[in-house]
């Protein structure tokens, strides 16, 4: 019962969340390619069908995370903020789109733009918008909502 309470779900969430968005920003890095691939290359077999479970996980975190930030007043970090908001946006719409890849086989925002510079800037917004939550959830006493 433990890893299943609110506060439970809450930290594995914005966990799972800062790792995507960090290795999400590597992929972009890399072209829109997945690091699993570079670290073990020919076994797409094995890895891409937890890629995708990965996808779909991430794409539920997010539609938890928006749950509880509503049922929360819509707050983060016990206040109204338009910069916490932004990152957290970036965040759950960052895992919405990867949840949508992992269920129908395309990335929308990949299929938006395919410039690498583009990859490159989303890249560094998904670092900057990481960074500035696990900033505030820290100063926050590990609370998001």
């Amino acid at each position: 019962k433990q890893h299943t309470s609110p506060d439970s779900l809450e930290r594995y969430s914005f966990y799972w969340s800062e790792t995507r968005l960090a290795i999400a920003a590597l992929a972009l890095f890399l072209g829109g390619y997945p690091p699993v691939y570079y670290i073990l290359p020919g076994m797409y077999a094995f890895t891409t069908p937890l890629l995708n479970l990965a996808w779909i996980v991430s794409g539920l975190v997010s539609a938890y995370l928006i749950y509880r930030w509503n049922q929360g007043g819509r707050k983060l970090f016990g206040a109204h903020d338009n910069l916490d908001m932004y990152a957290f946006f970036v965040n759950v719409v960052s895992g919405f789109n990867l949840g949508l890849a992992g269920l129908i086989g395309k990335n929308i925002g990949m299929q938006i733009s395919s410039n690498h510079m583009v990859f490159v800037l989303v890249g560094v917004l998904y670092l900057v918008s990481a960074w500035h939550l696990w900033k505030r959830w820290n100063s926050a006493g590990k609370r998001l909502f």
